[in-house]
């Protein structure tokens, strides 16, 4: 039986300071920020006065809205040492889906930085008064927003209406260390401390509720399949506010001892720079990072000979990519990892020492302390080995549930405690685990299945071919048609007669796209995942146009 750990994510940071005390934890390389695990845990302790400063009680719900800055870093664990949930607020989200999430999350606390690709987070947050509204120094009565008490700005503008970081930080001066620790004392493994709202790719949000024991020892298990040590140093491009980053990043690097080095907003220029100028030996990223990454015209100038390891994740990683990356990138011990934030993330995850087809044609066998199997979706039955059917789950891993949405809870998991992914997967008889699609991805073509992977997979050894996504269309005749939206390496290389010359004969013809889109870039949400309801919608279009055209 596996072991786990059974402490708070406080308790462990403690436990690493003891160890690790005056080593490197924290690197901000471009802003020339550094703390030791000491000096680290000094500033996590102040920040968690603070908190007890303003009034924060154990269970209450404080939202960030904010890139990897340094106070998000410093909010996830002193959330963590008071009791507090952290509410991870989606970068990208606007007006209408801050107001969703601050109200359907009843978070008590928001802090928010001055903004992200063009949007003022102060001015979008501003846009929820009404006229009778009030906001004064950080102290919110906002009719909409009834729990909402307090509003903290991490920035350098002078923002009148917000409540400054740094006068903030002056209520820990007022609070004991005494306070802090008792307050530690009533903490439990058990509890939530972190909320995050699912990606969105479908419907509306849902907080998905994980407490220290989820995603701490998902972090651990995470860290122990990359054969981490205090030795190795992590550069963290992907977003904290995900999983991917305040897991697979935060949480396995600290677990081991391993140095961090976030990079604040993902630059794949600035990525290499940090990998080669602080030597890293691991490097996450979603499959779009990798490819922008080896898609730089000065990719050879960098000299990246200290990666070993890393994860890619996030979506479905191209054979082709991988095989660049390990070569390229001297990332020979890469892993991919498969999971969703309802799993704390990762539910299978590839080894160090997997065989090269292992790591390029599954995503690894499942988690120790995490179990899988592989149903038949309509009548809920174990599926032989080797045969498709719906991934479920069950283990320390799943989460407590949707926060106050018990019905959607129970949607999800079963009587039993599976958590049923909605991925249709295959399993082989050694537990490794092929993902090959959506439940509600797969297009059904005149009674034939068809998987958006598989095409897109072979749609990636075509030369021209730098991301492919595929995704079905409503037609007439066959119910649904396949389509394809390219992104070239090079624009004008091939045209759509091009790629469906190339399909001819290779695949079956109710794979073969019905259309070729070539696109600049496809929609996203903030953590990687393409949405692909988005690119279906604008498919939908371009085929309509197309018909009328050919007529």
């Amino acid at each position: 039986m596996t072991e786990l750990l059974h402490e708070t994510i406080g308790s462990m940071l403690e436990r690493q300071v003891d160890q690790f005390g005056n080593k490197e934890a924290v690197v901000y390389s471009k802003e020339k920020v550094r703390y030791t695990f000491e000096e680290f845990n000094n500033e996590v302790n102040r920040v968690a006065k603070a908190l007890l400063g303003l009034g924060v009680t154990k269970g209450e719900n404080v939202a960030v809205w904010a890139t990897n800055v340094p106070e998000w870093l410093l909010l996830q664990f002193a959330t963590a040492k008071v009791g507090a949930v952290l509410v991870t607020i989606n970068t990208n989200y606007q007006s209408s889906e801050l107001e969703y999430v601050l109200k359907q999350s009843e978070s008590t606390r928001l802090f928010l930085i001055d903004g992200f690709k063009g949007t003022s987070y102060p001015e979008v947050f501003l846009q929820l008064q009404k006229s009778n509204d009030q906001l004064t120094v950080g102290k919110c009565a906002i009719v909409g927003l009834p729990y909402l008490k307090d509003v903290v700005y991490i920035g350098t503008e002078e923002r009148s209406s917000f409540m400054k970081w740094r006068e903030f930080l002056k209520g820990s001066v007022s609070v004991t260390d005494k306070a802090l620790e008792m307050r530690n004392g009533e903490l439990d493994p058990d509890d939530v401390i972190n909320m995050q709202y699912t990606s969105g790719t479908t419907g509306f949000p849902k907080g998905v509720m994980l407490t220290h024991n989820n995603i701490l020892n998902n972090g651990y298990q995470i860290g122990q399949c990359m054969e981490l040590t205090h030795n190795d140093r992590l550069c963290i491009p992907v977003p904290f506010f995900h999983c991917f980053g305040c897991v697979l990043g935060t949480l396995a690097a600290f677990s081991a001892g391993a140095t961090i080095f976030p990079i604040i907003e993902f630059e794949p220029e600035l990525v290499l720079r940090t990998v080669e100028k602080e030597r890293c030996t691991a490097l996450h990223g979603v499959p779009t990072m990798f490819i922008s990454e080896l898609s730089l015209a000065e990719f050879e100038s960098y000299n990246l000979s200290s990666l070993r390891t890393g994860i890619m994740a996030g979506s479905p990683c191209p054979i082709e990519v991988m095989k660049n990356v390990m070569k390229r990138m001297n990332m020979v011990e890469i892993t991919i990892a498969y999971g969703q934030t309802e799993a704390s993330p990762v539910i299978t995850q590839t080894r160090t020492n997997d065989p090269l087809e292992y790591r390029v044609n599954t995503v690894g066998r499942a988690l120790p302390g995490v179990e899988v199997k592989i149903v038949d979706p309509v009548s809920g039955l174990e599926v032989p080995s080797g045969e498709a059917g719906e991934l479920c789950t069950r283990g320390y891993h799943v989460m407590r549930g949707y926060y106050n949405m018990p019905e959607a809870t129970n949607q999800v998991i079963d009587e039993e405690g599976w958590l049923h992914t909605g991925d249709i997967a295959k399993m082989d008889s050694e537990g490794y685990v092929e993902i090959t699609g959506r439940l509600k991805d797969m297009i059904i073509r005149g009674g034939e299945n068809v998987y958006p992977r598989e095409i897109e997979e072979f749609l990636y050894t075509h030369s021209s071919v730098q991301d492919v996504q595929v995704i079905g269309v409503p037609d007439e005749k066959y119910g649904e048609k396949v389509v394809a939206c390219i992104q070239l390496k090079e624009k004008g290389a091939v045209n759509a007669s091009d790629i469906l010359l190339y399909c001819k004969g290779k695949i079956a013809r109710y794979k073969v796209p019905a259309h070729v889109f070539f696109v600049d870039e496809y929609p996203m949400t903030a953590s990687g995942k393409i949405q692909k309801y988005k690119l279906r919608e604008s498919a939908v279009e371009w085929a309509n146009l197309n018909s009328e055209i050919s007529k």
